[in-house]
């Protein structure tokens, strides 16, 4: 996850193995995964929080960040999430695309959210979705 995480993201920066150890080791952890990009998040109550979904670059535009996604919302929902909620930088078009056509729609902003050292702080979109 971590390798296909290293070539799939800019914003935010990449996670390294550690971090992925720490997610998958969680309670209430979800992922639904693809040879060539995954969709991690958890669920607590009946909300779930999308972490992250990564597709590698030469895979993208076949539909595998939908499905990715729609295998996260269905494992979310067998646990018991009813909405789903997540963030998005505000630069990356082509993910608030994905997300507004499988049903997300703006809940909110969170002003630079994104910090990485060298560059602007970058704003997130809160976006969440009824399952």
């Amino acid at each position: 996850m971590a390798a296909i995480h290293a070539e799939a993201m800019t914003v935010p920066p990449p996670w390294g193995a550690p971090t992925f150890r720490g997610f998958l080791s969680a309670p209430g952890v979800v992922v639904a995964f693809e040879p060539e990009g995954f969709a991690l998040g958890r669920v607590i109550a009946d909300e779930a929080e999308l972490l992250t979904l990564a597709i590698l670059p030469p895979a993208r535009r076949k539909g595998l960040a939908s499905a990715c996604l729609a295998g996260f919302e269905d494992k979310a929902s067998a646990k018991g999430a009813r909405r789903v909620f997540l963030e998005v930088a505000i630069t990356n078009t082509a993910a608030k695309g994905l997300y507004e056509k499988s049903g997300y729609s703006e809940a909110g902003r969170r002003p630079e959210y994104y910090r990485i050292k060298g560059q602007a702080p970058i704003s997130a979109i809160l976006m969440t979705k009824t399952l």
